[in-house]
């Protein structure tokens, strides 16, 4: 199923006059194996230019980071937007690799080219359902089966230049990702309003807070980032599939890294007791 979607992906109708070709993003994609920053893509005017960039990435990376298994959601409030100069969220693809780590991992602070970490949330599909659940989070709800903490770690890859084609190209920087326990969902209105009002925060082993966001912070409201990526994949002609992970950003920036120090992101009000992730850096 995943080697269909990515047929799906490469078969997708592309600009030629705006998509870097795909020697060009080989190099990017050698760059980011290799740890190397890479400067700005040239020729990407548009988001959709930006989007063909990315599915040749893409293309690149599966050999090596492994095959899709979801998706990625990025610039989820309107500052961020704003500064990306874009009016609406960017979608990336999750590879393999963005799953691998569990809680309490341990990796390189330079486990990138440019490497930070960001606090997060997997949403995890139960089935195609979802597809036609629209707006209404009880309805989303009852077409997932999982809310899994989790601490993104992207790489930025960039030298400089970012816009919003170019954060698409690198595929809004999806690289590696630390889960922790998932936690089964309750197709209820309580659960939503849980995940809505719920407060995530970033701490490290000092017992600085390094950042601070309720529920909100994604779109208004974490499933509002499925409403939207459903209407996003269906304009491309694609649709969420069981089994798949969103991952619904928004809850800090993005933060460089320390080596030595641990980072744990907590969530607190969504389930009966606070749970939390964790990833320790060398």
């Amino acid at each position: 199923m995943r080697r269909l979607l990515l047929a799906a992906l490469l078969a997708l109708p592309v600009a030629a006059q705006a998509c870097p070709s795909q020697d060009i993003m080989d190099g990017v994609a050698d760059n980011l194996i290799a740890n190397r920053p890479t400067p700005p893509i040239a020729g990407l005017p548009t988001l959709e230019a930006g989007h063909c960039a990315q599915e040749r990435l893409v293309a690149a990376l599966v050999p090596h980071w492994g095959s899709i298994v979801g998706w990625k959601v990025g610039l989820t409030s309107a500052p961020v937007q704003q500064r990306f100069g874009v009016n609406q969220p960017l979608r990336g693809m999750l590879m393999q690799s963005s799953i691998s780590l569990r809680d309490g991992a341990e990796v390189p602070a330079r486990f990138g080219a440019v490497p930070v970490i960001e606090s997060d949330l997997l949403l995890r599909v139960r089935d195609a359902g979802i597809n036609d659940a629209g707006r209404d989070h009880v309805a989303i709800l009852r077409h997932l089966d999982a809310v899994i903490p989790y601490i993104e770690l992207p790489d930025l890859v960039l030298t400089g230049g970012f816009t919003g084609p170019q954060l698409l190209a690198i595929n809004v920087g999806a690289r590696l990702g630390v889960m922790g326990t998932p936690i089964p969902v309750e197709a209820t209105q309580a659960f939503a309003d849980r995940l809505g009002s719920m407060v995530v925060t970033m701490v490290d082993d000092r017992g600085q807070e390094r950042a601070r966001a309720t529920g909100t912070a994604a779109l208004g409201h974490p499933l509002n980032v499925i409403a939207f990526l459903v209407r996003d994949l269906a304009s491309d002609g694609m649709r969420l599939e069981a089994g798949q992970v969103i991952s619904v950003a928004g809850y800090s920036p993005t933060l460089p890294l320390e080596a030595g120090r641990t980072y744990t992101v907590r969530y607190e009000g969504l389930a009966a007791a606070p749970v939390s992730v964790s990833v320790r850096t060398r």
